[in-house]
């Protein structure tokens, strides 16, 4: 009896956990990154706050980094026009789409006194590269931001 509890006790624990394919994704963002443009599927002039924080100009070139063992990093704006420093935050990797690859990447502030988290999508994740992408409606249309990391 005590062997079959235990056996179902493990397999339950071990059926909670991240998938392979996630875990091998947190290895890969795992340390520093820089997130060197944003992109707007639109042309035009756009007052975007991202994160409830910064906008576009004052996140491109911002410094980020990943603890996946604890879903925990900082990002920290480093322009003088903008307001400075580190941000905590807490993330998330989860696969949407074995067949794709594609995955929700869920990004909650720590700071953020209105207990607001962002869902992005997570579409390219190399060991050099990452990309996330965020949907949105602007005036009733669909409005992509591409956000683009390099690994430093």
């Amino acid at each position: 009896m005590k062997k079959i509890l235990t056996l179902m006790l493990s397999i339950v624990l071990f059926s909670c956990g991240a998938s392979k394919n996630v875990r091998t994704q947190q290895k890969v963002i795992k340390g520093n990154w820089e997130l060197t443009d944003i992109v707007y599927s639109k042309t035009g002039e756009y007052n975007v706050t991202l994160f409830n924080d910064a906008n576009k100009e004052c996140l491109e070139g911002s410094s980020w980094k990943f603890v996946p063992n604890n879903n925990t990093g900082t990002y920290t704006i480093s322009d003088s026009n903008c307001i400075e420093g580190a941000r905590e935050f807490v993330f998330v990797i989860e696969e949407t789409d074995v067949n794709t690859g594609y995955y929700d990447f869920l990004l909650k502030p720590k700071n953020d006194e209105n207990n607001i988290g962002f869902r992005l999508d997570l579409i390219q994740l190399t060991d050099y590269t990452m990309v996330w992408q965020q949907n949105i409606m602007v005036d009733g249309s669909p409005f992509l931001i591409k956000m683009n990391f390099t690994k430093q």
